[in-house]
């Protein structure tokens, strides 16, 4: 003869049932909600900030809605043949716990260690896209030689250490000018041994002070907070001021949206593997002019 349920087990089964849709309901909420406050926004560079501080910690908050909805569901299995509390009912509480926990794990992995890759990708699309001016006029993306033009001393400072990096747009007819404000090289970087953006700063030190004839030179040690490789980067102090940009004029070169570094890899029977990293192909190359006269000598 068959036992009824336990009213208990009634209302448990009935609460993972509301809970589980409950939360999944909550997430895709918080989803479109997100989506909505970013499409509502206009301005390019105030999309690029949402996205930048919002999108992982949102994204982060619908999985979290999404494992509690896995752990409740899991919870119902077998459901209909636990009659009353038993050891099963305990262990299936065990493996709805351990459940959710994993569904949970799984996805701050992929958001922690994957989804940089993704976002970074965004991130590029909004701070390169053409600005239009406020007559209407397509603006025009400043090289680092002609932007600072138009930063203040602080700001050149800023970005000869890499702790800020400013972008400067340019109305050439109606000559509005529009400055954006960027993190700079000390965010997370792409590890070339796995591929994830978890290189960041763990020491810099300045190998050689800027003078008056020559520019000075930062090393910045990096370490991936996943794969623990290392590897140390120079760059390249400018003194150069802005009235010798002025006499310049201005010039067409673009920045090269593609190009984040230029990585060159030493192989010597003396030092073994070196790895040495620039921000253009100019460092670079005036780095290997000046490593093989070094060698010549």
């Amino acid at each position: 003869m068959q036992t009824t349920q336990s009213p208990f087990l009634d209302i448990w089964n009935l609460s993972m049932i509301v809970g589980a849709i409950g939360m999944t309901a909550a997430g895709i909420f918080i989803y479109l909600l997100h989506k909505l406050r970013l499409s509502a926004i206009k301005d390019y560079k105030a999309k690029y900030d949402f996205i930048n501080e919002k999108e992982i910690k949102n994204y982060k908050k619908v999985f979290i809605c999404f494992a509690i909805a896995s752990l409740l569901l899991i919870n119902l299995y077998s459901a209909g043949k636990l009659r009353t509390v038993e050891v099963w009912f305990f262990v299936r509480l065990f493996m709805s716990i351990a459940g959710g926990t994993l569904v949970a794990y799984v996805a701050a992995l992929i958001l922690d260690y994957y989804y940089p890759t993704v976002l970074n990708r965004k991130l590029k699309k909004w701070r390169y896209m053409p600005r239009v001016s406020k007559a209407g006029n397509k603006m025009r993306l400043l090289s680092e030689e002609e932007e600072d033009v138009h930063l203040e001393e602080g700001m050149q400072a800023e970005e000869n250490v890499f702790s800020i990096d400013y972008d400067v747009w340019i109305d050439e007819k109606s000559g509005e000018v529009k400055i954006d404000k960027y993190p700079g090289h000390l965010q997370a970087l792409k590890c070339n041994s796995c591929g994830f953006y978890t290189m960041r700063v763990v020491k810099e030190e300045i190998t050689r002070h800027p003078s008056k004839d020559a520019p000075g030179e930062l090393i910045k040690n990096f370490q991936c907070s996943y794969c623990k490789s290392v590897r140390a980067t120079a760059y390249n102090i400018s003194t150069k001021e802005a009235d010798d940009y002025r006499s310049q004029g201005m010039h067409s070169f673009k920045r090269n949206k593609n190009v984040d570094m230029v990585r060159v890899e030493i192989h010597s029977s003396a030092t073994g593997k070196k790895f040495f990293e620039f921000q253009n192909l100019e460092q670079a190359q005036k780095f290997l002019d000046e490593y093989d006269s070094e060698k010549s000598n």
